[in-house]
């Protein structure tokens, strides 16, 4: 009796990803999400995400309504437009930037040809990323940085190398120190652009300095003698502004509009579901990111483009950005109050104070782990409150080295009646945490409370 031979099925293929998709991780904040999502009880300060209350739902029904009932207007809202976006919405943001800047758009060398309006102004800085980066490039940032953002630079295969920040923003004599370096080690040709939240950073609300903002341009525009580098300055909270100076951009001191770009979005200062931002920059530079841009989407969503549009020329965006400040600040004002409340006093344990954005840096003393998996996080998860680590924000030194005491808080989600016991569930767990520290590891200091 013969048998019949079966053979096992071969073992699945390995899957060829692109270098690129090897080099990309899970960005660190999906984590957090989903803690949060699995424990509802959680008071959620690490989420940058802004308040469901204060969205425009009403505003924006009416907007709306009145696209609808004009048929006309509503078939051009639901039909593809240009892959730069509707003429006439990046015309009015041209007048709403010189409004913002106090100059004129001549002043600064735009117009709406110079706009590009992008699917949130995270895909802008995705793809002026991939419009200039090959691998091996480098981008300078500061540290601590936009998590989300160094992510996707690396991803890209960009080497991110940082400049310390203090209460006026970005040291940007450093950057010029940083950049005489790369020159010396003949590296200044991979050098691409020098990227930076210029108000009310993300992670630690501080803003760029008066002073500071035309030096960086001034820098970076005297180091473009072989290939222009440029500043990417992320105006991501601009609007967002409680006290303190209505600073110009970066971008206001590049009037031939060669060496800066800006980029802007409707999410924090409006509502994150229209997923609209808008940026301005070089014209060689928007005809490559363009390029890329096509490939991605052939434009962004009209239909939410002409809702944009109809929320800055009616006032109902001017309107609800001053809602926004009001709730915002409230927020702000009961977290910094919580914080002084609540917070040890114990030597080198500090945290910032924004004049505006969502964030609030808290520093440790030395010696303190903030890190995911450490005994402070699980002590906080476990006492119902959540923050982002500060190393998930920050590049190692020349040492390897990432500080490990820092943390971000976020009161932009969280109910303002949730602050409150949060800071102070927050604060019993830094209690115990600064008794068991040393005094090894190194402080960023940029205390203003």
């Amino acid at each position: 009796m013969s048998s019949l031979s079966i053979k096992s099925p071969p073992a699945p293929a390995e899957l060829p990803l692109s270098a690129k998709a090897r080099r990309t991780v899970e960005q660190p904040i999906s984590y957090l999400i989903s803690e949060v999502m699995k424990n509802p009880r959680l008071i959620n300060l690490a989420a940058g995400l802004v308040d469901a209350a204060t969205l425009p739902v009403a505003e924006c029904d009416a907007i709306t309504r009145r696209i609808f009932a004009d048929p006309a207007r509503g078939r051009a809202a639901l039909q593809y437009d240009t892959t730069l976006g509707l003429s006439s919405l990046r015309r009015a943001l041209v007048e709403h930037l010189s409004k913002l800047e106090g100059l004129s758009p001549a002043d600064m060398g735009l117009s709406a040809d110079d706009l590009l309006v992008t699917t949130g102004s995270q895909q802008a800085l995705y793809l002026v990323g991939d419009a200039l980066i090959d691998p091996g490039d480098i981008v300078i940032a500061a540290n601590p940085s936009y998590f989300v953002y160094t992510g996707a630079l690396s991803s890209l295969g960009a080497r991110v190398m940082t400049v310390p920040i203090d209460r006026d923003g970005m040291d940007v004599e450093a950057v010029g120190r940083l950049l005489g370096r790369i020159d010396a080690a003949g590296e200044l040709g991979r050098v691409k652009f020098v990227y930076c939240t210029s108000f009310y950073q993300n992670p630690t609300g501080l803003t760029l300095s008066a002073e500071r903002r035309p030096q960086l341009a001034e820098i970076v525009r005297s180091y473009s003698n072989r290939q222009r580098i440029l500043v990417l300055e992320d105006a991501a909270y601009r609007e967002l502004r409680y006290e303190g100076p209505a600073h110009r951009s970066i971008k206001s001191y590049d009037a031939d509009n060669r060496f800066t770009v800006l980029s802007h979005t409707f999410s924090k200062p409006f509502a994150p579901g229209l997923k609209l931002g808008y940026t301005a920059m070089p014209a060689d530079l928007l005809e490559a990111v363009l390029h890329q841009k096509g490939n991605h989407d052939f434009g962004s969503s009209n239909l939410t483009q002409h809702i944009a549009l109809e929320a800055i020329t009616d006032g109902s965006y001017g309107e609800h950005v001053h809602v926004l400040q009001r709730a915002y600040r409230a927020k702000r004002d009961v977290m910094l109050a919580a914080l002084r409340r609540y917070m040890p006093a114990v030597p080198g344990l500090h945290w910032t104070h924004p004049d505006g954005g969502l964030y609030i840096w808290l520093t440790l003393p030395a010696g303190a782990d903030t890190r995911r998996g450490g005994a402070m996080f699980n002590a906080c998860v476990e006492a119902g409150v959540i923050y982002v680590p500060g190393d998930y924000c920050m590049q190692a030194d020349e040492t390897g080295n990432v500080p490990t005491n820092c943390l971000r808080l976020s009161f932009g989600q969280v109910e303002i009646g949730s602050i409150d016991p949060g800071i102070e569930r927050l604060a019993a767990a830094v209690r115990r945490e600064t008794r068991n520290s040393n005094s090894d590891s190194r402080v960023i200091n940029m205390a203003v409370n």
